[in-house]
Order: structure tokens, then sequence, then C-alpha cells
């Protein structure tokens, strides 16, 4: 079973950002609602090219992406990155408010702690040297959003490996690869065992949005998916 969408959930979670969070409390699809919001259409109006440069905005925005590379990953001018950026944020400005505040942290405390506590130290925060300041900014986003992701994902390996029921079905955690845990069993219990890591992983923390695990069964990693 693999997480959904993880770290943009957790984002949401921190941020509180409305719109993001009611996109996932609705179980709409964050990158068709952020594309009709940029595009100015209806979700059910959405097409798979729009889609994908507004999955591409998701992330590329969360991982401290600015205009000029956003503007060569989809084909456009440094003005059009820069008006779909301003649109983006118009929409979530609660959530660049979120990101100021992050930065802003990291400037008073020289560090910034993800959801189980742990801490990065960014002494390039206060460098003179721009570009290394602009990478301390970009990494105290990324560790609060992506190592709260990989702190719930090594919580809920731990519940796993420690469940009796999974235990009793047979099943073995063998493999985490990203957002994903992929358990080896019989092939009596695979749907069982699967909703029961699902359930597990699902439960794991409580957000203000929900967490959802798409769980898959197969005879290799492959067919599971």
């Amino acid at each position: 079973a693999d997480y959904s969408q993880i770290e943009l959930r957790v984002l949401a979670h921190f941020s509180k950002d409305p719109a993001l969070v009611a996109a996932f409390r609705e179980g709409q699809d964050i990158h068709s609602r952020t594309a009709a919001l940029l595009f100015g259409k209806e979700q059910g109006e959405v097409t798979p090219e729009e889609r994908r440069q507004a999955k591409t905005i998701n992330f590329g925005l969360l991982y401290g992406m600015g205009p000029q590379k956003l503007g060569r990953e989809l084909g456009l001018t440094l003005a059009e990155a820069k008006d779909f950026i301003a649109k983006y944020f118009e929409h979530l400005s609660v959530l660049k408010e979120y990101y100021q505040a992050i930065v802003d942290a990291a400037k008073t405390q020289g560090y910034v702690t993800t959801l189980a506590g742990r801490r990065r130290m960014l002494p390039d925060i206060h460098s003179r040297n721009t570009q290394l300041e602009a990478q301390a900014k970009r990494q105290a986003v990324n560790t609060v959003v992506q190592g709260s992701a990989a702190d719930i994902i090594k919580m809920a390996m731990l519940r796993v490996a420690k469940d009796d029921a999974l235990r009793r079905m047979g099943a073995r955690l063998i493999l985490q690869v990203h957002d994903e845990l992929v358990l080896e069993v019989p092939q009596a219990s695979g749907r069982p065992a699967g909703e029961r890591l699902s359930a597990l992983m699902t439960s794991i923390v409580d957000l203000d949005v929900p967490i959802v695990a798409d769980m898959g069964v197969g005879h290799d990693w492959g067919s599971a998916h």
C-alpha cells in the first residue's frame, strides 16, 4: 500500500490553507482542482495536459522551484511562469504565508522541526551568500513537509512490524519504497492483509485532512500496482 499525496496532505495540515484543506476533505483531485483555479474552468473541463502542469506547480513550489525552472519544466516564458505562480498563491494565500512563517521560524531558531520533533539545523539561513541563504530557505520548507511525511511512514513501518493481526496472517514487511510499504503474505491472506496494512497506515497520526493509502495485491511488486 502506498500513501496518496502524503506530502501535500501534510502541507495542508500544517498550513491550514482553507482551499487546500477543503480539497482533501472533499476527496477532490488536488491537481485537477489546482488546474481549474489556474486556467479558470470547472474541474470536469480540465485536460490531462493542464492537470500535468498543475501537478508540476503543486510539487515544484513545495520544493522551492522558482519561475525560471518552472518555465523550463512547462515550456513557458518567464512572464507566463511568474503569472502562474502569482495565480497559484492568489488562490492559496494562507499557504504562501505559511511558507514565509517556516522561513521566519528558521531564522529565529536556527532550525526547523518535523511532525515527530526531529530538528534540522540550518546554519546558512543567515548566510551573506545569497545562494546559500536561498538553499537554506528551501531546505527549511522541504524538511518540515518531506521530513514529516518521512516520520509518518517510519511510524507506520514500526506499527506494521509489530501488528499481531498481520503476523497471524503470515504477513511480513519486506520493503519500503518512498511512500509505499510492501508485504509478503500467503496468497489466501493477500487481500485481508492489504486491507489491514492500509488501515494501519491511515491511522498513524491525526491530521486535519484524511490520510489515504492505496492498496494493491499481486504475485509480484509490478502486478500489485
